[in-house]
């Protein structure tokens, strides 16, 4: 496909315009198969569209019920005449006819199977879904899991199903048994069993090498997130990088980027495969970019790091009964694509605050070191929660070499608080939003709106009690759900947050989910902000990269979005960005991901920019590339929501006049 040049890009025009029924985030990278477009709307329904006009050609999706949670697309399937379209809503996983989008009776239990089937009972009634296509590999197909990320997780394991009966064939257990490789790694040897800890799951999708058969899975952080006191150890293999064989699941070789994570510092996306060149000779090699805005690079076959990594000291932590791994690896290049907290002095505070003197008071306590464990104080995360880079990942010239990253300049507040649960003594209704929901809205329910967290003041006026429900037990976006509510501990808190609750009602007897062993719990998802809700650091706040990974020295770095608040002084600040590139082979860049709403190209030699389209939401997803009748179109979904931006529902796709 090469119709679309640098000669030519600026005449691109809107081809066709689809609009969904629902409205919000729609991550979803779609995928076209032949004549047809799948994707999924933001209440989780998937369709078929026909690539060339737009057409709906069919709806999979319950109408009635409203999901809330976020999908990045679908998978395709087949053998012979049978062509299927694999999809989640839930903890399910659906198998659907790729023509007619009718589910396959034979697959599972008519048409669908419980992801949860093919781990232990323990984690039948835990939060478990699915918001990555799953990566098919043969008759296979393995599956990214989101779980909890605090006390009680489900289990990060890693399972293949087969795509024709929905039987589990592999697992691989992210948190290893007795007699298997890294079970030595938690100070606890029942940690597989535990109450308490799980996770160490791949939530951020896969790459796979079919020619090879190997497929390599990204972990997770091990649960819960910000206090390791409860999972002693270095924690195997969280955090990693495995490269297993797609056939069995059995491990070849893994490495781990981070030992014992409190940090919240999960890989954030698929490792990208490619080939680089060393002394004249081309290597197969596997890239992985990280939130702390590093990319460690290897030999995909051994596992051989293609760059230097060294494992460096880094703090203590005060805390009691917790205790860091006193090293963590550091690739000696490429350097990484984000600023660091430790690099960052005053004359970082954003020149565009108005509060300028209260930033540079938090700035002066906070604690700036790389690295530096969660304490009671704070610490300034940079990159932050969100990383650098993020789900949208990092797109790659295959052969070339050359590695493409979108890159979040976010700081935010790290911090834990001492957990006094056991001596909170108040009705029930309020005694769960304590422990369940005071992280994220706070203790008075304002929330946190600057940071992506809404207030739950007058929601009876907002929304009804069954449709609160439905986003407490399955989640929203990325917050997780909570199955493992009793109807009772649902009902009252229903009742507290529509200030129904009988505040004098103290109920003594708590359930068994109220008990926990965490002697200190995270104190909340805090950005690093002015008074006008801007980031607090100077900018670049958004970035875009070109790295050429035969050297590890950098084509290009340049600001990636706009702040159209700030005026003419807000040209080149680059803002927030989810969302994934499209690279072509006659040297073109395609993204969106920007909070300013932007759908853009960019001349992938020198970065710089082509043509860019105002689009009707911002579209925090990866575009589709793809050929029907001999004419190139790209096509991206448009959800806004974000970042607090407008809500959209458009799939749009543009060519060529």
């Amino acid at each position: 496909m090469s119709q679309i040049n640098k000669e030519n890009v600026e005449t691109l025009k809107v081809a066709w315009t689809y609009e969904a029924e629902d409205w919000g985030q729609m991550q979803m990278n779609p995928i076209v198969v032949d004549s047809i477009l799948y994707g999924v709307t933001a209440a989780l329904r998937v369709v078929a569209l026909h690539s060339g006009t737009g057409e709906e050609l069919w709806q999979f999706g319950d109408s009635v019920k409203v999901w809330h949670s976020t999908s990045r697309g679908v998978s395709y399937w087949s053998k012979g005449e049978d062509q299927r379209i694999l999809c989640t809503r839930g903890a399910y996983l659906y198998a659907l006819d790729a023509l007619t989008g009718k589910p396959i009776a034979s697959f599972g239990e008519n048409g669908r199977i419980d992801l949860r089937s093919g781990m232990d009972e323990s984690a039948q009634n835990k939060f478990v879904i699915s918001n990555t296509p799953g990566t098919v590999f043969k008759d296979l197909i393995v599956m990214p899991l989101r779980v909890s990320e605090g006390v009680g997780a489900a289990p990060g394991d890693i399972m293949a199903f087969n795509i024709i009966t929905g039987k589990l064939e592999w697992s691989f257990y992210t948190i290893p048994r007795p007699g298997e490789f890294g079970h030595e790694t938690w100070e606890d040897s029942t940690a597989y069993k535990s109450p308490l800890v799980g996770a160490a799951n791949n939530w951020a999708g896969m790459a796979v090498d079919k020619k090879a058969e190997i497929i390599y899975v990204p972990t997770g952080s091990a649960a819960p997130d910000f206090y390791g006191g409860v999972r002693l150890g270095q924690n195997l293999f969280s955090n990693s990088l495995l490269a297993l064989n797609a056939n069995t699941g059995e491990r070849l070789w893994h490495f781990q980027f981070t030992h014992h994570d409190i940090w919240d510092r999960d890989p954030p996306a698929p490792p990208n495969l490619l080939m680089v060149e060393r002394d004249g000779e081309k290597i197969p090699a596997v890239a992985q970019v990280t939130k702390q805005g590093y990319v460690f690079v290897f030999n995909r076959l051994t596992g051989e790091p293609l760059f230097d990594i060294e494992e460096m000291p880094f703090p203590k932590s005060k805390l009691e009964g917790e205790e860091t791994w006193p090293t963590q690896p550091i690739p000696k290049s490429p350097k990484p694509f984000a600023r660091l907290s430790q690099e960052l002095t005053e004359a970082n505070i954003s020149p565009f605050a108005e509060n300028k003197e209260e930033l540079l008071d938090v700035f002066a306590s906070a604690d700036k070191r790389l690295y530096a464990p969660p304490n009671i104080a704070p610490v300034l995360l940079l990159p932050g929660y969100d990383g650098a880079a993020e789900w949208g990942g990092a797109s790659v010239d295959p052969e070339e070499g050359i590695l493409y990253v979108n890159s979040n300049e976010m700081a935010w507040m790290l911090g834990v608080i001492e957990n006094n649960e056991e001596a909170y003594d108040g009705p029930l209704g309020e005694s769960i939003y304590q422990k369940y929901c005071v992280t994220c809205h706070q203790p008075d329910r304002k929330g946190n709106v600057g940071s992506g967290y809404p207030s739950l003041l007058d929601l009876q006026l907002r929304k009804e009690k069954n449709e609160v429900s439905q986003i407490i037990t399955n989640g929203k976006g990325m917050m997780t759900g909570f199955p493992q509510l009793t109807k009772e501990e649902m009902d009252a808190l229903l009742l507290f947050l529509f200030d129904e609750e009988i505040k004098h009602t103290v109920v003594d007897e708590r359930s068994e989910n109220s008990e926990t062993e965490e002697k200190y719990k995270h104190a909340g998802y805090t950005k690093f902000l002015d008074s006008n809700g801007l980031p607090a650091i100077d900018p670049p706040w958004g970035t875009m990269h070109a790295i050429d990974l035969n050297t590890g020295d950098y084509k290009w770095s340049i600001s990636f979005g706009n702040t159209p608040e700030l005026g003419e002084k807000g040209i080149g600040t680059g803002t927030e960005n989810y969302g994934g590139a499209v690279v072509t082979e006659n040297g073109l860049l395609f993204i969106a991901a920007t909070k300013d709403g932007f759908f853009r190209a960019f001349d992938k030699e020198n970065g710089t920019l082509l043509w860019e389209y105002e689009l009707p939401a911002p579209a925090f997803a990866t575009p589709a590339m793809y050929e029907f009748n001999g004419k190139q179109y790209i096509a991206i979904a448009c959800g806004g929501e974000k970042l607090g931006t407008k809500k959209g529902n458009k799939i749009i796709a543009f060519a060529l006049p």
